[in-house]
Parts: structure tokens; sequence; C-alpha cells
């Protein structure tokens, strides 16, 4: 009886400790998601200064998820100990919400896990194969530095002994250099689209036994850059011919030889993306640096421009359009913009009447989620039917209480920047293709951001070009799902050995290349 008493309580105990590890995941998730919701919330509401990129929103969350995964190894490894069944390996595992299967292009290496004995344990008879349990782990190969040893066999003639031939040496990024063109790559992307500095580069190398002072990381750099003007250009060329441009710019910290301090140059750019509306244009984020934000700036980047620039406030471009006496620029005014300041009005005082102006706002953006992705006819359509009752009843909202709020106040400020700019505004009612707000562009300059921060500037105006430059190929190349270093190794390979002449530039366009790499594809297989 007391032995069964024993097995009892050690089984009560035993399922009380089962619970509380429940309970304590429970309640993790429970903090989880309050974090999440508290999160979003300040995202949404708060003010700018404040708010969160999606990316930055994960961060506290990850904490949480690994103290839950924590847990639950301890609960495995407690089982374990006291011989309880496990799962088996060949059980399915837990569906991973962001990804699927494995992709069939990975290659994949095989380990054997087989039977000590291979008699039967009923009969003692010789066991035989009958099938097979697979199971697939994705795994890592640490980046892994290897020496390209090039091979040129020289040959000579027994009967004329001065006669010695060899084939003639490729052409190489750096002319006696020790770096290919794919490490080349690396370092570029590595800096530009992964956000690491060179000297934090340098240091990882040196962890491989690979001494090479940032210096020289610079050099590659420059020189890769150097070959891969061409492209860039046309590249900048292929966005400024387009007839709808997203405009904008953001500061470029840049040392200012012999001050011995930095000056704020302006990295504008110029962006192309017509998959809101299903258009034909491939999208494309070209980045132009300037040493200062003159309007002369934008004005000669867009000498040649004629249509539909999609910008800020920004008094530069005002001027640019109204400057051309044929009218060939018009300008679309961004309503994110125009709401700010009444957001930032309402979070301080929580004003009805700034209330009242967002909401209308919100009622816009919900009739644009609904038709993102429709052909510009249809967007137009659905614009005039449900979204222009809404822009004019707004006007008139805002010219009526112009007059009944204090003409210094914030709000007063607010509503005579959206009346100032409302033809502007109300541009995207007419144009299918127009956007409300220049998010587009604004998503385009936010890689430019973290890089930024940890490159803390660049080293002088020449560096800040290579900066535009090395952005606007792998920007470009996300833009279009290819993958930058697959992308740019392969054409600083063809524009170093003349495989792909100046004329045939545009074959590299990033569109252009993932399609020859995928017709290349099928011709092997086949």
């Amino acid at each position: 009886m007391q032995h069964l008493l024993r097995e009892m309580a050690a089984a009560a105990e035993q399922q009380q400790a089962t619970l509380q590890v429940a309970v304590q995941q429970r309640d993790a998730e429970i903090d989880k998601l309050h974090l999440l919701i508290k999160r979003l919330l300040r995202h949404q509401f708060g003010r700018r200064s404040e708010q969160l990129t999606p990316d930055q929103l994960q961060l506290g969350i990850e904490d949480l998820e690994q103290s839950i995964a924590a847990k639950e190894a301890g609960q495995d490894a407690a089982n374990a100990a006291e011989d309880k069944p496990r799962r088996r390996s060949d059980a399915k595992p837990k569906p991973n919400r962001n990804h699927g299967a494995l992709p069939a292009h990975l290659p994949r290496y095989e380990v054997l896990i087989d039977v000590e004995h291979r008699d039967c344990p009923c009969c003692g008879g010789a066991l035989h194969m009958i099938d097979e349990l697979r199971s697939e782990q994705l795994d890592i190969v640490p980046a892994q530095l290897r020496v390209r040893v090039t091979r040129r066999p020289r040959y000579a003639c027994r009967t004329c002994e001065g006669a010695v031939v060899v084939a003639p040496a490729p052409e190489r990024p750096i002319d006696g250099g020790m770096a290919t063109e794919a490490l080349i790559i690396h370092v570029l992307v590595s800096k530009f689209g992964d956000s690491l500095p060179l000297y934090r580069q340098s240091q990882m190398l040196e962890r491989q036994g690979i001494t090479l002072d940032r210096s020289t990381l610079s050099n590659w750099v420059g020189r890769a850059c150097w070959w891969l003007t061409p492209l860039y250009d046309l590249l900048v060329a292929t966005a400024l011919s387009c007839p709808k441009l997203f405009a904008d710019d953001t500061t470029l910290p840049v040392l200012d030889p012999g001050r011995g301090k930095t000056k704020t140059g302006r990295l504008w750019c110029y962006a192309v993306d017509d998959r809101p509306w299903a258009g034909p244009t491939h999208p494309i984020a070209a980045y132009v640096y300037s040493e200062d934000r003159k309007g002369s700036r934008p004005a000669g980047h867009l000498a040649g421009f004629r249509g539909m620039l999609q910008v800020d406030g920004y008094d530069g471009f005002k001027r640019l359009a109204s400057g051309r006496a044929d009218s060939s620029v018009k300008l679309a005014f961004c309503w994110a913009h125009m709401r700010r300041p009444f957001y930032e009005f309402w979070a301080s005082t929580k004003s009805p009447l700034a209330a009242a102006v967002l909401a209308k706002i919100s009622e816009l953006y919900a009739i644009e989620a609904e038709i993102r992705g429709h052909p510009a006819e249809h967007r137009q359509r659905i614009r005039q039917e449900r979204s222009r009752p809404v822009v004019d009843a707004l006007h008139v909202w805002l010219q009526d209480h112009l007059g009944r709020v204090s003409a210094v106040s914030d709000l007063a400020k607010a509503i005579r920047y959206a009346i100032r700019h409302w033809p502007g505004l109300v541009v995207f009612l007419e144009d299918g293709r127009v956007e409300m707000d220049t998010n587009v562009v604004e998503r385009a300059i936010r890689p430019n951001t973290l890089t930024r921060k940890n490159a803390l500037f660049a080293g002088n105006d020449g560096g800040a070009c290579h900066w535009a430059i090395a952005m606007t190929l792998i920007q470009t190349a996300k833009l279009n799902g290819v993958n930058p270093m697959a992308y740019l190794t392969d054409v600083l390979e063809r524009i170093v050995s003349g495989r792909t002449k100046q004329r045939e530039l545009h074959t590299l366009l990033p569109w252009n290349w993932a399609a020859g790499a995928a017709a290349e594809i099928i011709n092997q297989a086949a």
C-alpha cells in the first residue's frame, strides 16, 4: 500500500512539474503577445522619433521566444533522464511558419545511420532492407576562404628553340591583385548590402588567418566601383527615362579633408516601382550623390526627365516643375507627409479636429489597400467613385476650419500645409498609376540608414559616389528578386574579361541578367 502511495505521489509531482512548465510557457507566450501589441501600437501611433521598424519590433520578441525554447529544451532533457519516450526523429516535426520544404537547389550530403546487427530480434534470421526513413535538416558550412590556382602551361617547339607558346593571362579586376571577383563582390555587398564596415570585415578575415588591412579592402571596393560605373550609369539613365518617378534624399556624412570633421552630403534616390498598378516597368532604386542640397542638384539630375514626379514638399522639386515652360514635369505630393503634422498635434493634444482629419485619411488608405496591384484604369475608376467624395469633403473641412483655429497653432500650420499642397495631393484621383504617398522611395532609402550608422561617414566625395554606385546595384537587384552576390560576381567577371561589350551592357541589367540565367539553366537541363 505504501509503495502504491509513493508511486501516486511521484506521479502527482511529475504532473505538477509538467503543468508548471506549461504555465510558464503560457505566461511567456502571453508576455510576448502583450509586448507585440504594445510595440505595434507604439509603431502605429507613437511619436515619429519613437517609431520602430518591423525589424526592430522583433528584437524584444526574439528574447521571449528564446526563453520558451530554453524551457522546452530543459523539459526534453528531464524526460530523457527519466527514460520517458521522446519524439522519434522520424515523427512529423512541428511546422515552421517561416518556410516550407527546403529548396531543391541546395546541395545535399547524406549521413547513414544503420542498425548495429542485422539479425531478426525474434528468430535470429537475416534481415533485408525493405525501405528507409529520410529526413532533411538545414546545415551550414561557414564562409570558407580558398585559393584559386590558375595554371597556364607553356609549350615549346623542339625544332625552333625560341618559340614558346602560352595562353594569355586572364584579365583581373585588380592588376596583380590576390582577390578574385567573387571575393571583391563579397566585400562590396557586405559593406553596402549587409552594413558591415570594412574594419569589421578585416577582423573577420583575420580569424581565418588572412591579414588584410582596411585600406586594402577599400582599394578593392574602389576598383570594383570603377568597373561597375558604366552599368550604374545605365541603371540611372533607365530610371530617369521612365514617365513616372519617385524622388527623395537623405543625409550622408562625408569626411571633409583638411578640416578634421565631416560635412553633410546628400544621397538622392530616384525610384521606379510600377508593381502597385501592375505596370510594365521593372523596379529600380537609383542613388546619386551630391555635396549639398541646393535645388540645382535635382534640377541637374532630372534635366531630361519628362513625366510624373512623386515627392515631398521640398522647394527644389517645386522650382523644377514651375521652371518648365512646357509643363513637362507634374508633381504629385505625399499624403504621408501631409498627415504627419496632424498626427503629431493629435498625439500631444488629443484634439478631435486633428482626429477627424486622421479618420478621413485612414478611409483613403483603406481604399488604396483594396485596389493595390490592380490595373491603373481600375484604380482610377474606384478612386473617382469612392475616394473623391472623401477628398472633396476633407478639402471643404480644412478650408472651413482654418479660420476657426489659432493662426499660430500647429494645427493651423498643418491645415495651411495641406491646402497649399492640395493640387499635388489630389493628382492620384486622376491617374491610377500614382500612389498616395512616397513610401516607395522611403523604403528604398531606409537600407542606407543602418549602413550610414555603422560606417559613420564616407571617406570623401569619391567614396560617397562609390556608395551611390554600390547601393544602386545592390538594392535594384534585391527589388527584382536577384541575389546581389551571384549577380554582381558574374557581372564583374563579364565586364573585366570583356565577354560583355559596352554595347551589350543592357543584358546585365538585373531583370535581363535574371532572364538570361534562367534560360541558361533550362538549356543545361535539356
